[in-house]
């Protein structure tokens, strides 16, 4: 009977203590609910849980490499679409704007990696300046995203290629953006607590 109480309290010890100690993937999940697509933020995110920890800034960090990461990938896919023969003018001419928009649109994001990167030690106006510039830059890729695949008329393959592509990527952005948001309003309580 002693044996059968003391394995009882190990057993309801541990359920207490894992119970009560959120992991980097709860942080994860809870942050995730606040962005339009949740279920692929988890899913982008999961693999930086380590870095993550419970840290506000490192998850918007990671969702902006995230975005990045993939801003480059489909910017390499548009490239290979510019040298496919066959292309329409339109489409053509389409394709080439899009790696231009998309350029720009890696280039803000990586400017963003960059000031959160720096955004450690910043507090009251330098905070507010950095976060400023990074909410700006999300905001500008997510746009230039959006923009993509609308110049290529009104139906097509290579449309219909480029239109998917750029879904991802603008989903992907979105939820760079909902957390970069969320960590600036969470600084800003945390400074002004009283």
């Amino acid at each position: 009977m002693g044996k059968v109480w003391f394995h009882l309290l190990v057993l309801v010890a541990t359920l207490r203590c894992t119970a009560t100690a959120p992991t980097a993937m709860d942080f994860i999940k809870a942050s995730c609910k606040t962005t339009l697509h949740p279920s692929l933020c988890v899913r982008c995110l999961s693999s930086y849980a380590g870095s993550i920890q419970g840290s506000d800034r490192h998850l918007a960090k990671a969702a902006v490499t995230v975005s990045l990461n993939d801003a480059k990938s489909t910017t390499a896919f548009v490239s290979k679409l510019a040298r496919v023969s066959g292309l329409k003018p339109i489409e053509y001419q389409a394709v080439k704007d899009c790696i231009s928009i998309m350029t720009n649109s890696v280039a803000s994001l990586s400017q963003s990696v960059q000031e959160l990167e720096q955004m450690g030690r910043t507090t009251g106006q330098d905070f507010e300046w950095h976060m400023s510039n990074v909410e700006t830059w999300v905001s500008s890729a997510l746009t230039n995203q959006n923009i993509c695949s609308r110049g290529f008329g009104d139906n097509g393959h290579v449309k219909d290629v480029v239109t998917k592509r750029m879904v991802y990527a603008s989903q992907v952005t979105s939820n760079a953006l909902a957390l970069v948001n969320r960590f600036a309003v969470r600084h800003r309580k945390d400074i002004h607590k009283p």
